[in-house]
């Protein structure tokens, strides 16, 4: 990537090189993925490497903060910090009556 220093008096611009710390590997797409892939880089100006980078970096901030969430429930029933699931049916089956349960509470 380069970047111009546009602070630079008038004599000229001065280019800094940042370097991308980055790698390749290979993924296979069927042959729909890939149409669509390219069909929204040429759209957006982006290439497919950059739209696919992208999108696995979307994917695993979702899933690691998803499995992260998983684990530290588990953690929290090892500890015998959660909350009978027998409980938590009758509170979710009581929702939209007139006997509506509140939450219930961690033992």
């Amino acid at each position: 990537m380069i970047l111009r220093d546009r602070n630079v008096k008038k004599t000229g611009i001065v280019l800094y090189c940042k370097p991308m710390n980055t790698e390749t590997f290979s993924v296979r797409l069927d042959r729909s993925a890939k149409a669509r892939l390219q069909k929204l880089a040429k759209s957006t100006g982006r290439s497919r490497a950059f739209l696919a980078a992208e999108a696995i970096s979307a994917y695993l901030d979702t899933n690691e903060w998803q499995v992260a969430g998983i684990t530290k429930a588990l953690s929290s029933l090892d500890r015998a910090k959660g909350i009978a699931h027998a409980r938590v049916s009758e509170w979710v089956a009581s929702w939209e009556t007139r006997k509506e349960r509140p939450a219930p509470k961690r033992v």
